[in-house]
């Protein structure tokens, strides 16, 4: 029987009827991809086997690696689309997924497949877009999980908690990869304050 986690974790090896799915989301600089590494790193422990993606698009540190803000590292796939991850996770225990958004739609299915052929799916990504509005197919992967973390960066104008990720560029399209020369951490107060601003 499957029982709540401490913090929505688990270190429950999936039987073959059994899976489950988990959303790590949050603003960027709040510590998903850490918290990702972190779980993956448990269950390699556990000698579970374990298999990581990302999409393609995401290149800002290395492309076979899913890598933190503070330079933690495990190795990774890079795949085109959702559908290449359900071709590929088949002889493993735990799938991780990070930069979820950057996703195509499919990969709520996906997760929801490989959660029913027992897998244990671990899932990355921002909850919402530098506009505030909800970011790809993280709504709909929130909705199916059994677990979802959000976690918050501090706010980088008033030290509050800070569930918003700010577009200091000029660029206006959705998706743009970067990190702090593009983007920084508001709470709700000074997101709204800066949106009305531009």
């Amino acid at each position: 029987m499957l029982h709540e986690p401490m913090s929505g974790e688990t270190l429950m090896k999936p039987s073959t009827n059994s899976g489950w799915i988990e959303v790590i989301t949050g603003a960027m600089f709040s510590g998903k991809t850490e918290e990702l590494i972190r779980r993956l790193n448990r269950a390699i422990i556990a000698r579970q086997k374990v298999e990581i993606y990302k999409p393609v698009i995401d290149d800002r540190y290395q492309k076979d690696q899913v890598v933190s803000h503070d330079e933690k590292a495990i190795a990774s796939t890079p795949v085109n689309f959702a559908s290449d991850i359900y071709l590929m996770a088949t002889n493993c225990n735990v799938v991780g997924i990070d930069e979820a958004q950057f996703f195509d739609e499919n990969l709520i299915r996906v997760a929801d497949q490989l959660a029913y052929t027992g897998k244990r799916v671990i899932v990355a990504g921002l909850d919402m877009d530098y506009e505030g509005v909800p970011f790809g197919p993280m709504p709909g992967l929130m909705a199916i999980a059994e677990y979802v973390t959000k976690l918050h960066a501090v706010c980088i104008r008033c030290g509050e908690l800070a569930g918003y990720s700010h577009r200091t560029s000029i660029e206006n399209s959705r998706i743009l990869v970067g990190e702090k020369n593009k983007y920084e951490p508001l709470c709700r107060k000074c997101f709204k304050e800066e949106r009305i601003k531009n």
